[in-house]
């Protein structure tokens, strides 16, 4: 705790100092790391206050805002690179939220709580729940690749028509797990919502005494505008910067954009994790995978249509490999829902080898 009071309120001096290296034109590249270093903290401020909320709504309103909030940073970035114009790193960015997620945070999770604990336990029944979702949002990350690749001549309209309809398609999927988690099978997730309730109780908050819910709810607007506003310094700089490193689009949108946008979630399952509480862990984990597949990716194929920026669900092969592969290591290791550190290092091994063959991959 003592770690996030640090990020969440030492890190918010990079805000002043990113917007003076923006109008002081102190390169591209400082203008980049400055504004990523600040949308850090703003991200934490943005779960946390989303987390209050919840709290004080009650577990059904609650839930929902986290359904709809949990991965706010990430939407917010990735919309203002899709006004850029970005469509590339864009794309990357979704598949790379879901392979940092399923690898990195559970790999860290599993570790680090493994390390303390000689074997921890959560609820294989929420994790296969969530895998079989999962693995429908790849199909759809896939389908439309695979209509290219075994297709001669593919029309761009018929790709953009493809990629709308599975897009609607994954919004009402998720609509329906959100109904299953709150309302027909909420009993799955009782575990889960009674830890994010004591929470703030560990933070140094009395439990009997309730957050107050208008100063939660001025932290949650004011965090959203900052991570808007520093979304688009880092955004302006982002493909220059990049560039000057010598990395490629697919790179920055893969492993750079989610290491940022995903510091929240980082913090709070790696957190719970080392304090035996692996059911939150990976519910944090794999709800933010299926989150950003069944949510954040359909919004921006829909709204890349409206602002005259079309974006689709065509993901190079390369990346569909890297997610299926993610999705399958896993479900294959949540399934017996048990942990030990040997499995974190397992997905750990994993995802800095997918890095490895992004980083050199010629894209």
């Amino acid at each position: 705790m003592v770690f996030k009071n640090i990020v969440s309120f030492g890190l918010l001096i990079f805000i002043p100092i990113s917007i003076a290296a923006e109008h002081l034109e102190w390169g591209s590249l400082a203008v980049f790391a400055l504004s990523a270093i600040a949308i850090v903290p703003l991200a934490i401020w943005l779960s946390t206050a989303t987390e209050e909320v919840a709290v004080i709504a009650g577990p059904s309103i609650g839930g929902l805002l986290n359904a709809v909030f949990g991965n706010a940073t990430e939407l917010i970035i990735a919309l203002v690179a899709l006004k850029e114009g970005l469509v590339d790193i864009v794309k990357a960015s979704i598949t790379g939220t879901i392979i940092s997620n399923l690898l990195l945070v559970m790999g860290l999770s599993m570790l680090l709580g493994g390390l303390r604990y000689k074997e921890q336990e959560f609820q294989p029944v929420v994790a296969r729940v969530n895998g079989s979702t999962m693995t429908l949002a790849v199909s759809a990350i896939v389908v439309p690749a695979m209509v290219i690749s075994t297709s001669n001549v593919v029309e761009p309209s018929a790709i953009s028509g493809l990629s709308v309809t599975v897009a609607v398609v994954l919004i009402v999927v998720y609509l329906l797990t959100v109904l299953f988690s709150l309302n027909t099978h909420s009993y799955l997730y009782k575990v889960a919502e009674a830890d994010l309730e004591n929470e703030p109780a560990e933070a140094g908050h009395a439990s009997e005494h309730k957050p107050n819910l208008w100063l939660w709810v001025g932290v949650l607007l004011v965090a959203t505008i900052a991570v808007a506003f520093e979304s688009e310094i880092f955004v302006g700089a982002v493909e220059e910067a990049t560039k000057g490193l010598g990395l490629t689009p697919l790179f920055t949108g893969i492993i750079l954009l989610p290491l940022v946008g995903g510091a929240a979630e980082y913090v709070t399952a790696v957190r719970v994790a080392m304090k035996n509480n692996m059911d939150l862990s990976v519910s944090v984990a794999m709800g933010s995978s299926l989150l950003v597949a069944l949510l954040v990716a359909p919004i921006l194929v829909l709204v890349g249509q409206v602002i005259g920026q079309p974006m689709d669900l065509n993901f190079n092969l390369f990346e569909v490999v890297a997610v299926t592969l993610a999705v399958a290591i896993a479900n294959l290791i949540s399934l017996d829902g048990r942990s030990n550190w040997l499995e974190g290092i397992l997905l750990l091994a994993t995802y800095i080898v997918l890095g490895a063959a992004f980083y050199f991959h010629p894209a």
